[in-house]
This record gives structure tokens, sequence and C-alpha cells, in this order.
């Protein structure tokens, strides 16, 4: 009986374990099955955003980052500042393509990356800019130099007898190849060949391959420690651990294991013994003055006065920024067959100097800049697989028939500070230009619109010229444009033709800024969205002149001008009352606040300061009888001559924080 007892009582006990550890695996395993979905099941845009997550942990603060606008360009995303409480719009107001990032004059493309010093990678994400440092690690070797344009020291010339020292030099994903980081995110390793060919493919000869380098490789644990490559852990010893971590932290594992699969991922998975990835093929010796980060070459303000002899397929990008090179030879580029990013910027090269066939054989150029060299034509034979082309501030006379013929896929042309006009751009020289979106022509000498605009054409930048009039021919065939600048030039609201515009479907943005402008134009585009009609000598706006408007305006910006209370009636904002965010009527000679303004449902930001405004009464801005909150975030009401005592107690009423109103200072008088 005792001994039937006794056997009972083990029998409990090893069933009690098992359902125990029954228990725990299926947990394990679905947790297991649930990262492996969100893996598979992720799309690239997913990927992307959970590596953008992981960068804007590691970027200086976005609040020491402020989007980068230029002089004549404006905020990417109208509504941003809307977002945050007390940021306020500036005087750059006209927006870009949605997405797109605009930095020191320049449009870059939704998660373009560009380098704009040595030691910073920038990413374009959704209209804002997020720039990451590079971070150095340790070098092991006694005596290290910092070359000139890199961020880190290196082991002395004496030092770097292997051939893969330069190569494993560690980066961060901003320093090698971030953009297909971005591009792949943390993909499986059987949809990364890189990855794959690391792993499973060439490795370094020898016991001691993992001590090639600048020191042991290192892996980055979830915990952010790291720890030798000869102290990788067990496989199974790290799923015994992790069962034991579950005992202790319950339910919160499941969120840790995600953090910990979404900062280590298979795309940075060390194995036990750790492969040396081989150089590219054809590596090529640095000329001096120059640095290898990835696939790109960087010679920038290396002091070359010609384009260095090199022979590397693998090399996707070269980069010969601010150097004295004069000429490009037909040879300059045969050993770089690969090239997809060309950066020729500020050189001295002429149009004499260049090969007939100096760009011929580049089957896969994608990106070629030559701002800031001495070109009096567009160089001949460029590519077809061309989609960016940058021949901003140099010397062109004239564009014929023939000189963009054949580039089918370009899409951005900026040809900028030239000598260009109507004279010598013949009408037929973008006709083969079918997929062409953003053209830049400003700072030439154009007196009319260009004419024989491809019908692509999206955002249109004619700034800084002398045109005079639009006629009605101007945009017959572009309706997809949704952008004209056409800031600092000499036209007149008489020298508009009616139908010169207001036909347009998706025109949403004009930029009449410092013309010769006396009233607010007529016959706008019915899709006008953003208006900006600054420093022009504007009188009057004319009554129902946005009524035509659907959905309605929603950005009016005419600082700047001359408008008087007799220039502004009621029924001058007619059309606008629904639709208005934004309303600019700053430095004018106002004398009381324009009627209409208690009607603007929308309006988010009214500047009405610098003008001559001597009290605001009851109902000029809040509609006593209506009691709800209105819709205004910052009012400006500065550097007029209203006695801020004598404000009606009911004038802001409406306002739902005083401290977006600012009536100080005054003037005395």
């Amino acid at each position: 009986m005792k001994f039937s007892v006794l056997f009972c009582f083990i029998l409990l006990i090893i069933f009690q374990a098992d359902f125990g550890q029954n228990e725990k695996t299926p947990r394990k395993q679905r947790r297991k099955i649930h990262h492996r979905r969100l893996r598979k099941n992720s799309s690239p845009n997913h990927t992307s955003n959970q590596q953008l997550r992981t960068l804007q942990t590691t970027v200086t603060p976005i609040a020491r980052l402020p989007i980068m606008n230029s002089d004549y360009s404006v905020e990417e995303n109208f509504e941003s500042f809307l977002s945050f409480r007390g940021v306020e719009s500036n005087y750059n107001v006209l927006p870009g393509k949605k997405g797109h990032c605009l930095v020191k004059g320049m449009t870059m493309y939704n998660k373009a990356v560009w380098s704009p010093e040595p030691c910073t990678t920038c990413l374009c994400s959704n209209g804002r800019v997020l720039c990451d440092e590079a971070v150095c690690h340790p070098v092991t070797c006694p005596h290290t130099v910092k070359p000139e344009g890199e961020c880190c020291p290196v082991c002395a010339a004496t030092e770097q007898r292997e051939p893969t020292s330069l190569l494993h030099k560690e980066m961060p994903p901003s320093q090698v190849g971030m953009d297909q980081v971005f591009r792949r995110g943390a993909t499986e390793p059987e949809d990364n060949e890189e990855i794959k060919d690391m792993e499973h493919g060439e490795e370094m000869p020898g016991p001691d391959a993992s001590k090639v380098g600048n020191g042991p490789e290192r892996k980055l644990r979830s915990d952010g420690k790291e720890r030798s490559a000869h102290q990788l852990p067990n496989p199974r010893k790290e799923e015994e651990e992790e069962d034991e971590d579950e005992e202790g932290e319950g339910d919160d594992d499941e969120e840790e294991d995600e953090e910990e699969d979404a900062v280590r991922g298979d795309v940075f998975r060390v194995p036990s013994r750790i492969p040396i990835p081989a150089p590219p093929r054809g590596m090529p010796r640095m000329p001096g003055g120059c640095s290898l980060s990835y696939r790109t070459i960087s010679c920038i303000h290396a002091a070359l006065t010609q384009i260095p002899p090199m022979t590397a397929p693998d090399i996707t990008s070269l980069e010969l920024h601010g150097n004295s090179i004069s000429s490009i030879p037909d040879e300059a580029f045969n050993g770089l067959p690969n090239l997809e990013r060309l950066d020729l910027s500020r050189n001295n090269i002429t149009s004499s100097g260049i090969g007939p066939n100096a760009f011929k054989f580049l089957k896969k150029l994608m990106r070629l800049n030559m701002d800031g060299n001495s070109l009096v034509q567009i160089p001949s034979e460029l590519p077809s697989t061309l989609e960016e082309l940058k021949i901003n501030e140099n010397n062109l006379q004239a564009i014929d028939e023939e000189s963009l013929s054949g580039l089918h896929h370009l899409v951005t042309l900026e040809l900028e500070g030239n000598n260009l006009s109507e004279i010598n751009v013949n009408p037929l020289a973008f006709k083969s230009l079918k997929n062409l979106s953003y053209l830049r022509l400003g700072k030439n000498k154009f007196r009319i619109i260009p004419q024989g605009l491809p019908a692509s054409i999206e955002e249109l930048y004619l700034e800084n010229n002398q045109i005079e009039e639009i006629n009605e021919i101007c945009f017959n065939h572009t309706r997809k444009i949704n952008m004209i600048v056409l800031r600092y030039n000499k036209i007149e609201e008489s020298r508009i033709a009616p139908l010169a515009w207001i036909n347009q479907e998706n025109l949403d943005s004009i930029d009449l800024s410092y013309n010769k402008l006396y009233h607010v134009p007529s016959y706008l585009p019915k899709s006008l969205l953003h208006l900006v009609l600054m420093g022009n000598q504007i009188e009057r706006i004319p009554g129902y002149v946005f009524g035509h408007m659907e959905p309605g305006l929603e950005y009016l910006y005419l600082s700047f001008n001359r408008l008087a209370d007799d220039g502004v009636d009621r029924v001058s904002f007619y059309g606008a009352y629904h639709s208005l965010r934004e309303l600019f009527l700053d430095h004018n000679d106002l004398k009381s606040i324009p009627p209409g303004i208690q009607e603007m449902t929308a309006l988010h930001f009214l500047r009405l300061n610098n003008n001559k405004i001597r009290n605001v009464l009851a109902e000029q801005i809040c509609n006593v009888e209506e009691d709800k909150d209105s819709s205004l975030e910052h009012l400006h009401l500065e550097n007029n001559y209203i006695k801020t005592r004598e404000i009606s107690p009911y004038a802001f009423s409406c306002i739902r924080s005083y401290s977006s109103i600012v009536l100080q200072p005054q003037h005395i008088k």
C-alpha cells in the first residue's frame, strides 16, 4: 500500500512538470510565429518606417534639426506647423510637392539620402529632413591617422597592409549605403542577396580571419551592449535564458521580444564563425584626398585637376565636387561602368573639354550634377537612363532640338543661373522629355513663358527672370501642372490673359511675389489653394475674385503691399470664408480690421501686424452672437497704433488661448 501511494505521488510530480513545460512551449512558439509573420507580411513601406524609427532614436533631436527651406522655397507640408502649438508660419510659404524636402534651394525627393558634410548623412522623410552624424568605432592599432574628408581615424599607412582594411572600417548604416538600408528594411536573409554572399560566399583565408580590420568584430545586442565575436552565445543557451526570463517578467516579454527583433534583425545577425566580406571586384587605390564608403568614392575638395583613373566595377557613386577639373576625356569613366550617381559640380569644366563620348557608355547613370562649371551647351551623348540632370550656374547659351533628345526617363531638369531666353531655347527642346515633372529655369533672361513645355510637367520654377506677360497658350498642354513660381519678374495683372490658367484642374500653387501687380489678379485657376502675392503694389482685392474656386483658397499671402481700408470689403473674400486657413495682411496701410474676418470659420493664422490699426472692436474678429470657439491659433497685431487698454473685453472672447495673441509692441503717436 505504501509503495502504491509513493508511486502515485511520483507520477503526479512528473505530470505537473510536463504540463508546465507544455504550457510554456506553445506560448513561446506562438510568439516566434507572430514575429515570423510580422517579418513576412511587412511591406517595404512598413520596414522603411521601422528603420526610420530606429534612425530617429539616434539622430540629433528634431528640435535642433528644423526643416530646411530655401531662399525662395517653402515649407514642404503646409499643415506641419498646425500640428505643433506655438510653431508659427514664415514667409517661405509656397509648398513643394508633397513628401519632397527643400534644402538650400534644391528639392530632395522622398527617401533621398545625401551628405551635406563629410560626417553627416541626411534623409528626406515625407517632407522632413533627418540628419545622422557618423559614429566612430575604436581602433586597436597603436598609431592612427584621420584622412582628409574622413570622419573617423584609421590605422596608419604602415599598418594598412591588408587589402580589406579600408572596407572593414565599421560605419553606421547612415554611412554604409543608407539608401539601401531604408529601401530594404529588416528583410529576411533569404531576400537579401548581399547578406547571402557574406554568409555563404567568399571568406578571408586562415583561422584568424576575424582579426583582419580594426580589431575584433562586435555584435550589437538589443540591450545596447557589445560583445566580442568570440563570445557569441549558443542559440540553445539563449532560448534557455529566454525561458527563464519569461518566468520572471510575464506578459511584458512579448513587447521586449518585439523590440529586440526590430533592433537586432536578421539583416545584422552575425554567425558563430564570422565571415569577412570580400572587397568589391577591382577595388581601386584611392587617390590622395579621396575616400571610400560602401560603393561611393568621394573626392570632395581634393585639389584634383583631372579625373583620376579608376577601375572599380562595383562602384555606383562618384563625388568630385569642388575640385579644379577642366576636362573630361572619352575614357574618363571606362573603369566605372556601373555608376548611377556622378557629381562634377563646382569645377572648371568647359564644353570644349568634354569628349563626345565621355558619358555615352555609362549605361546605368541616373543622376548627373554639373552645377557651377563653365559649360556653354548641354553635353552631348548623355545616357538615356538619366532621371536627374543639374546644370545650374553655368554659362549655357542655347538649347536646341537635339540637346535633350533621347532623355525619355528624365524627371528633374535644373538649368538655373544661365543665359537662356525664349530666343535661344528651341520650342521643340523639351519635346522628347516624356516624363519630366520638375523644371527649374530661374535666374535666366526669359521675357515670356517658354514654349513647348512637356505635358508631364508638374512643377515649374521661373523666378528671377524678366517675364512681363502670361498669354493664353502658355499652359495649354500642361494639364498635370500643380505649381508655378514666377516671383521676381515684371508681370502686371493686365498682362495675364483671362484664359491663361483658369481651366487648369490641378494647379493649386502660384507664386507671383515681387512683380508689378496693383490688384489681385482675376481669372485665377479654379483649383487654386495657395496664392502668394507678397511684395507687389496691390491696393485692392476685387470682389468675388475667389468666388469660383473649388474646393476653395486655403492660403493667401498679401504682405508688403499697399492695401488700405477702401481696398478691402466684405465681398473681397467671398468664396474663401469656409476654406481660408492662413491670411497674411501685414506690412500694409490698413487702419482697421478688414471686414469678414469673423466669418472665416477655418482660419488658423492671421497676420495684421505692421499696419496702422488703431482699435479692435467687439465683433471684428469674434462673432459675439455665436457661442463657440474660434479656430484661430495665431493672431499678430503688433506694431500698430492700438491702445491695448481700450480694446473691448469681448474682442478676443472666441479665441481659446490668449497666449496666441501678439499685441506688443505698439507705436505711440
